[in-house]
């Protein structure tokens, strides 16, 4: 027998409306699909002086802009998987079924194995920026060892919180990806 007390209809109410707040994060990921173009900005001027420089840049110089370019990217490609994953695990499924070059990943990273896509991302960046800052150096001052000392103590906290998420993960039974979805559940429609 259904409980039909006005409390039941207030949860009811209540549950709806806080299950539909959930498309209260649809602007934040339209915000971060913007701020892609940001990115491109950026990419293609630091690619525009690149190429200007490119008789006259030092070996060194030119290393720093490619690391730059990298840098971007892989910022870019961070965006993506945050937008498209946290989309699809917070907000609603996107239906795919219309996009032949749908990549084999999307839609199947769950929130354990976006955390950790997250944390690998950002210590790929760490690194790009460490070793960015190394090949910049041109004379060793006690300023630039104090900058690169902390510099690598925070990549080494990035590698370290992504060794032990990773652990803590894998002890708790979650691999990175839903284990509740078929392998070809990737492939068919919502």
């Amino acid at each position: 027998m259904a409980d039909s007390s006005p409390s039941k209809h207030v949860e009811t109410f209540v549950e709806k409306a806080l299950f539909a707040s959930r498309w209260l994060l649809a602007p934040f990921y339209f915000g971060l699909a913007i701020s892609l173009i940001v990115l491109l900005i950026k990419f293609l001027a630091e690619l525009l002086h690149l190429l200007h420089g490119a008789f006259t840049l030092t070996e060194s110089d030119v290393i720093l802009g490619v690391l730059a370019l990298v840098d971007l990217c892989l910022t870019a490609s961070l965006l993506i998987i945050v937008i498209f994953s946290g989309y699809e695990n917070f907000v609603s499924r996107i239906d795919h079924t219309g996009h032949k070059d749908w990549p084999a990943w999307m839609g199947t990273i769950d929130f354990s194995g976006l955390k950790l896509k997250l944390l690998s991302s950002i210590v790929a960046i760490s690194a790009i920026q460490l070793l960015k800052q190394f090949m910049s150096i041109k004379t060793v001052t006690p300023e630039n060892e104090r900058v690169l000392f902390w510099m690598v103590v925070i990549h080494v906290v990035f590698v370290a919180s992504s060794v032990l998420l990773a652990l803590s993960d894998r002890i708790s039974g979650h691999g990175g990806h839903d284990d509740t979805q078929a392998p070809d559940s990737a492939n068919a429609g919502h």
